[in-house]
């Protein structure tokens, strides 16, 4: 299939939305909504030199992050939650999303990252084969939350350098109850497994800047070491111990979870440990690691900041 073809299957798709595992069967291009509430358009929120990704993904010149607007799981603890829990922001062109690309090139990020493409991938890819054909030469980073629909990254073969998903949950219940998205161990798997044949199970880099390959991103949430145990486990099983992993510890309790039994308050230094522990006995080696802070809830919820 060329990459002309593949452009115009992905638009199809807004016909009767299967972009990902909620299947809504929505008209988006009449103006039907389903559960992202997104129309077919491109909705951005911001695009920005992001310092903050692992580091062959930063580098020492920032990541091209593109900040989308909504998202199609529906975490109850999202860190993100002003950006993907609203569909506010900038509608964009494929065009004019091309040249956002290309003016991160020029400010010299080191990669164009669009964050949570998933319900937006046929514009967001309309808009990267514009931007080739303009001189686009940096990898492009699909950067999204797991949850999503094999077929369609099957398509994206021969466009996508790196992939960066999200494996949130091993457990299914876990899954149902922070983000009702039934199915997410499966659908995250059988994604990652697609994209590992795509560009390999490892990372490629130059210079310490990532080239080519997968990151699995990990975010550890509190009192859930085994939903944690599993992600390992089932990407052991059916994947490689060479996947690199980056296992995330910096979890913060936002305004919808301050009261919830277990995700009122931030992981420990023991439980990411525990974790961590973990992987390394199961095999992996290719881990980024963060530092944790021990912290203790206070008895004053409606803090900004809860924690000690």
């Amino acid at each position: 299939m060329s990459t002309e073809e593949k452009i115009h299957k992905l638009k199809e798709t807004l016909n009767n939305c299967v972009l990902c595992p909620r299947a809504c069967h929505v008209d988006r291009t009449r103006g039907e909504l389903g559960y992202c509430k997104l129309p077919a358009k491109i909705i951005m929120d911001c695009a920005l030199a992001h310092h903050g990704e692992e580091p062959p993904l930063s580098g020492s010149r920032g990541a091209g992050t593109i900040f989308l607007s909504s998202c199609n799981l529906g975490c109850i603890y999202c860190q993100n939650y002003q950006i993907s829990q609203t569909t506010d922001g900038e509608e964009l062109t494929s065009e004019q999303m091309a040249q956002v690309m290309l003016d991160l090139e020029n400010q010299g990020c080191h990669n164009v990252e669009p964050v949570t493409p998933t319900p937006q991938t046929p514009l967001i890819m309309e808009a990267l084969i514009l931007a080739r054909a303009r001189g686009l030469k940096v990898p492009f980073v699909y950067n999204c939350g797991g949850y999503e629909n094999p077929e369609v990254i099957r398509i994206l073969d021969g466009m996508v350098e790196i992939y960066l998903p999200d494996f949130k949950y091993g457990l299914e219940d876990v899954a149902v109850e922070y983000s009702a998205a039934p199915g997410y161990p499966g659908f995250a798997l059988d994604s990652l497994k697609e994209m590992a044949r795509q560009v390999g199970d490892e990372l490629e880099t130059e210079n310490g800047v990532a080239k080519k390959g997968v990151i699995v991103r990990h975010l550890e949430l509190p009192g859930n070491i085994e939903n944690s145990k599993e992600v390992f486990r089932l990407i052991k099983k059916n994947i490689s111990v060479n996947v690199p992993v980056s296992l995330m510890a910096q979890y913060s309790p936002m305004p919808k979870v301050r009261r919830h039994p277990l995700l009122s308050r931030r992981i420990t230094r023991d439980e990411y440990n525990q974790v961590l522990d973990y992987a390394l006995k199961l095999g992996f080696k290719n881990l980024f690691i963060q530092e944790v802070n021990d912290c203790k809830l206070t008895p004053d919820f409606e803090r900004e900041n809860p924690f000690d």
